[in-house]
């Protein structure tokens, strides 16, 4: 029996949950913004900080664990070229929520 998730249903089993936050985070990381529900947007961000964090690392075991979430190669290249390097001083809150 799968784990309940913290925080509202997104519809749809466990699986569908984790591949709607995988595909808005790696929207998020590929446009820079996103245009969502308040409940998504309060959903992916957790995920979106830890794939940020992981890429300030830059280490192939950050890179490796990233690609679990995020499948699109290009979209990684992005996250850890650019987006890591950009928050490298900041020790969270990358993300927010307008």
């Amino acid at each position: 029996m799968p784990t309940p998730t913290k925080g509202p249903r997104l519809g749809g089993g466990p699986a569908h949950e984790k591949m709607i936050l995988a595909n808005l985070a790696s929207q998020l990381f590929e446009h820079g913004r996103i245009t969502t529900t308040e409940t998504k947007a309060k959903r992916v961000r957790p995920l979106a900080e830890k794939m940020i964090t992981f890429a300030k690392k830059g280490d192939l075991a950050s890179r490796r664990r990233v690609m679990t979430v995020i499948r699109s190669k290009g979209v990684v290249h992005t996250l850890f070229t650019e987006i890591g390097p950009r928050f490298a001083q900041r020790d969270g809150g990358y993300t927010r929520i307008t």
